[in-house]
Order: C-alpha cells, then sequence, then structure tokens
C-alpha cells in the first residue's frame, strides 16, 4: 500500500462517518498530513448548511496546535468551488497555506466540475488525482445518480422469504425476517434523502417508515404516490418530521387544503393514462434534492417501478424458509413468455444478517453513468 493509498484510506473512513449525515451534500472526507507524514487534521461533512470536510480538518488541526503551512490534505472528493450555504472549500485551503491535494475524483456537480482543482492549481496548490476513486464514488452513488442523470438512485428493499414470498395470502407478513436483518434495513433507510412508498401501503399497514433501530442525526422525507389522494388525514407518514411529499393526479382542492394544513407538499403529477408519471416524479425528487430514494413498497408500484426501468438496485432480505403457493410476490411485473423478457440482475454484495441472506444486487448497466 503506497503512502497515498494509505491516507486515501484515512479519509475514505471518516467520509462514511457522513452516511446518516450530510446529504444532501456528498459525503466528504478530509485529511491532512504533515511532510513527516503524521495526521494532523481530519474531518467530515457535517449537516446540511454546516462545515465541509476540508473546513473540519483544518479547524481539527488548529485546535491541535498543528501548523498546516505546506501540508498535503487529502480529500475523497474535489473541493467546491462555488458559494452555497457555505464558502468554496477551495479557497479555505489555499487561506490556510496548503501545500498539495490529493482528490479522489472530480465533484460532478456542474457548479464544480474541475473548477475546484483549477482554482487550487492556479493559486500554486500541487494538485494530484489519488487513489479512493471507486470508493468514493461508490459511497456518493446517489448525489452522482442526481447530479449527472438528474434522478435518484432507487434502490429497493423487499423482505421475503426464499421462493420469493413477501406475505402470505391473506397480507400477513410480520415478520418474515430476523431483528437482524431489519436493523439493518432501518440503517438503509437512514443513508437515504427519502423513503417512498405507494397508497396501498399506507391503507393497509398505516407505517411511519421512519428510522428507529439505529440511531440518526435525522430523518428521511417520506413520498406517497397517491393518485386519488386516498390518504387518510391521521396517517403516521403524514407526521414525518422531515415532511412528506405526495404525487397524486387528483384535483380534490378541499383535500390537497387539509394536507397542506397538516404540512404536507401535494405535487400534481399525471401521466397520459391518468396515474402518476414515476418517471417525472423521480426528476421532482432530484429537484428537492434526494440522492437515494428508499422504496419500501408492495407489489403494484414495485412492479411499475420496475416496469419503467426506474429501479436502479435491490436491496433483498430473505429468510430461509417458504411460504408456498398463493403467497404475495415482490413485484407485479409478470407473467412474462420468455425467459429474455426477465428483470436482469448483477449481485453487488451478498452478506449474511442473523439466520437471513441480504443480496444487494444492480439493475444490469444502471450504475454506467
Amino acid at each position: 500500500m503506497t503512502h497515498h493509498t494509505h491516507f486515501m484510506q484515512l479519509a475514505l473512513e471518516q467520509a462514511a462517518q457522513a452516511l446518516f449525515l450530510s446529504s444532501p451534500n456528498p459525503r466528504v472526507g478530509c485529511v491532512i498530513v504533515d511532510s513527516a507524514g503524521h495526521v494532523i487534521g481530519q474531518g467530515f461533512t457535517q449537516q446540511a448548511g454546516g462545515p465541509h470536510a476540508e473546513v473540519m480538518a483544518l479547524r481539527d488541526a488548529t485546535a491541535k496546535g498543528n501548523d498546516v503551512q505546506g501540508a498535503t490534505a487529502y480529500v475523497t472528493l474535489e473541493p467546491c468551488s462555488h458559494h452555497g450555504r457555505t464558502g468554496p472549500c477551495c479557497d479555505a485551503l489555499i487561506a490556510a497555506g496548503i501545500g498539495k491535494v490529493v482528490g479522489a475524483l472530480t465533484d460532478p456537480n456542474p457548479q464544480v466540475a474541475g473548477r475546484g482543482f483549477a482554482r487550487l492549481r492556479a493559486a500554486g496548490v500541487k494538485v494530484e488525482i489519488g487513489p479512493g476513486a471507486a470508493q468514493s464514488r461508490e459511497l456518493n452513488i446517489g448525489f452522482f445518480s442526481r447530479m449527472i442523470r438528474g434522478t435518484p438512485w432507487v434502490r429497493m428493499k423487499a423482505a421475503s422469504s426464499l421462493d420469493g414470498a413477501t406475505a402470505l395470502h391473506n397480507g400477513a407478513s410480520q415478520w418474515i425476517t430476523s431483528p437482524q436483518a431489519r436493523a439493518d434495513g432501518h440503517a438503509w433507510r437512514a443513508r437515504a434523502c427519502a423513503i417512498l412508498t405507494g397508497i396501498g401501503t399506507v391503507l393497509e399497514d398505516n407505517p411511519r417508515l421512519n428510522v428507529r433501530d439505529i440511531a440518526t442525526p435525522r430523518q428521511p422525507r417520506i413520498a406517497v404516490v397517491d393518485s386519488k389522494l386516498d390518504i387518510p388525514l391521521d396517517a403516521h407518514v403524514l407526521k414525518a418530521p422531515s415532511g412528506c411529499l405526495i404525487y397524486s393526479c387528483s384535483a380534490n382542492q378541499s383535500k390537497i387544503d387539509a394536507l397542506q394544513a397538516l404540512g404536507a407538499t401535494v405535487i400534481h403529477a399525471p401521466n397520459t393514462h391518468g396515474k402518476v408519471d414515476l418517471a417525472a416524479m423521480l426528476r421532482d425528487l432530484a429537484q428537492r434534492g434526494t440522492n437515494e430514494l428508499h422504496v419500501e413498497a408492495g407489489f403494484k408500484l414495485n412492479g411499475s417501478l420496475l416496469r419503467e426501468a426506474l429501479v436502479d438496485e435491490l436491496l433483498l432480505y430473505q429468510a430461509p424458509k417458504l411460504l408456498g403457493a398463493g403467497a404475495m410476490g415482490i413485484a407485479n411485473i409478470g407473467p412474462l413468455d420468455t425467459l429474455d423478457q426477465a428483470v436482469a440482475l448483477e449481485l453487488h454484495d451478498v452478506q449474511r444478517m442473523g439466520p437471513d441472506l441480504r443480496i444487494i444486487a444492480r439493475i444490469q448497466n444502471r450504475a454506467a453513468f
């Protein structure tokens, strides 16, 4: 392992600490190293509006009495060069006297996109594109998706038996998988910017869809597909602390007013068939700062998202049990006539979660952007 790889790995470990924290900003880590090879400052991006990784690392070095003049900053993403809620990080590095910046990869944000590196070079700071690009991009796959494609990274979660059943014929589904699998599912909720469900799930289960099984500094926003505005005014999702977005085709102004009085936002998004335009919904969610969209929905909405090729990744928890004939499946995408009509997946990760399996499978070629 080269020294660049070692220090960038430390920076990536810092970035991972922003996993539940920094959205909609990217998860970035920074490590500052002096000429003797000692780490003298480190930090990661805070909540939106708070300091970025570079500023946190500079503050850490100062608090410890360390001199950063001529030091090297290892950053997992190009330092920003624009004024947003905070000032440009490249300017903070220049002002501090950093001598060299090793960045993992270029920021895909059109407001940055190489300008941060260019400003550093223009100020006499040496710039090197180092290791860690793949890991940084993976950590920020939703941010890259939003910046490049204009849509969130869509992750569909389901818990099933080994024969693919998510519920019995009578709808009973609690609990197919183990407490370990459910806690892990809450960790994936926590990293998402928003959680999407359908009106069928709201009416049948009245879920909260919040993060409960792990500690998190923020709760994701809730989004509901509800073509006819059938959502009850006492639905748990309307109490989400980060707000509830309802995508609908209804012009029922009295219901819209009642929902907005409860703090919900109703977005009129019809398609030509009188249903919610799901592709337009994803674009709207991206404009609202959604990097990762976590889908916990039922058979119908899951099927619609898959049929319209709007899903990037499946997060599947499988319990070692069989539920047999008549049970409900993950998604309404059939019946298919030929095998080449199947949704083609690539296994990305497989792990044990207690007695269960967690499978992360990506739709083929969806990460190629």
